[in-house]
């Protein structure tokens, strides 16, 4: 039986990965902001599968709860094989660009705190010499654009600690695995005009557990992404700040 810790449980796109988990009969563990959420979201599962879940409220801008949590969830499941990270905001850019409070805010949710909570599982998997940990960043983080360069160097931000972390664990038989997952149709992006390339929050889910299953490094959802992520990155600079995306 996998037991599994997902940071953010509450997300759309974490909520299908934790019901792919719990039709394996996985343990759960479910951490998030809203602790009334989280028992809607666990009551949902354990009604579905019968599956063990436990739940935690979490801040993730509380950083002294950081290694709280991941102890309290070894504790609670006796171990942990896998760790998803799944929060996240997306500001509005042009909301913010000019008000650095507000900057440094969205790239403590988007990037600090998510490094915070990484290195710790890191350290607490490589002392038992294996464990997955699975984090989603974004397509975003692969090239600035003036619509969205807040949001999207706090992501690139988390994609290369996270190259650099596979690196460093790899001797140490734990997998990192970054997820990058293109447009999603949530309510984060409730906001945005819809299109086809558009994927839904249960597609996603079912991506990241695949990739967790399969132990991927990087993995684009949907697959696409990598390919239209490929032509973007080598555009030249000199074109590329001439455009409005």
């Amino acid at each position: 039986m996998e037991k599994v810790l997902i940071i953010g449980a509450c997300s759309a796109i974490a909520q299908h990965t934790a019901k792919f988990f719990a039709k394996d009969d996985a343990l759960l563990y479910l951490a998030d902001l809203n602790q009334g959420r989280l028992e809607s979201v666990r009551s949902d599962i354990f009604a579905r599968y019968k599956t063990q879940v436990f739940t935690e409220e979490f801040d993730a801008l509380d950083f002294d709860k950081h290694k709280v949590l991941i102890e309290n969830a070894s504790n609670a499941m006796k171990g942990i094989d896998i760790v998803l990270i799944a929060y996240g905001t997306l500001p509005d850019q042009s909301a913010i660009q000019k008000d650095y409070e507000a900057i440094i805010r969205e790239f403590n949710i988007n990037c600090v705190s998510v490094i915070s909570l990484s290195s710790i599982v890191a350290n607490y998997f490589e002392e038992k010499k294996k464990g997955t940990l699975a984090v989603i960043s974004s397509v975003a983080g692969d090239r600035g654009r003036q619509s969205n360069y807040i949001y999207g160097a706090a992501k690139g931000g988390i994609s290369t600690f996270l190259q650099g972390l596979r690196n460093r664990m790899f001797l140490s038989n734990v997998k990192v695995i970054t997820i990058k997952p293109g447009l999603v149709d949530t309510p984060m992006t409730a906001h945005l005009p819809k299109n086809a390339l558009f994927a839904s929050a249960e597609t996603v889910g079912k991506g990241i557990y695949d990739a967790i299953k399969s132990g991927k490094d990087v993995v684009y959802l949907p697959w696409f992404w990598k390919y239209i992520m490929f032509i973007v990155k080598v555009i030249p600079e000199s074109i590329f700040k001439k455009l409005k995306l």
